[in-house]
């Protein structure tokens, strides 16, 4: 019989995102923060792709941190979307203040909404699989 996590794909992919979506939104609030920073230049947080490939190739085989070779691996994308951690890249405004500074106050703004309604949608969709749990363990009452 094979070891199956006790939560689907789904539950795991949206617990991930808003971890990642929440470090995002601390990334981005550092960015407004240092608006007027001389010679400040913004970072973003891009996962997205990463998440994406680790649910394609989640099937694969044990992490290589496996504490014991001999331990019953796990399959899915558990441990696939576990490593991921995004990655901060720079995102430079394209005509920089006189002082350096490459912040864009509007785009930043603009890129803290997207976050957060991309974060609270990810928290209700994992509000509604509890609740789906939740329901299943009661018998449907």
């Amino acid at each position: 019989m094979q070891v199956e996590g006790i939560f689907n794909n789904t539950i795991e992919l949206l617990g991930k995102s808003i971890d990642l979506r929440a470090k995002n939104q601390n990334l981005i609030a550092s960015n407004i923060a240092n608006a007027e920073t001389p010679n400040f230049v913004p970072k973003a947080l891009v996962f997205e792709e990463e998440l994406q490939g680790a649910m394609k190739n989640g099937n694969s085989e044990r992490p290589s941190s496996s504490p014991n070779p001999r331990h019953i691996p796990l399959r899915g994308a558990g441990f696939a979307l576990q490593s991921v951690a995004g990655k901060v890249v720079e995102a430079p405004a394209k005509t920089p203040g006189i002082d350096g500074n490459a912040v864009e106050l509007e785009n930043e703004m603009g890129r803290m909404a997207e976050n957060q309604v991309m974060f609270n949608a990810s928290v209700q969709m994992l509000s509604k699989k509890f609740e789906g749990l939740r329901t299943a363990i009661k018998g449907g009452l």
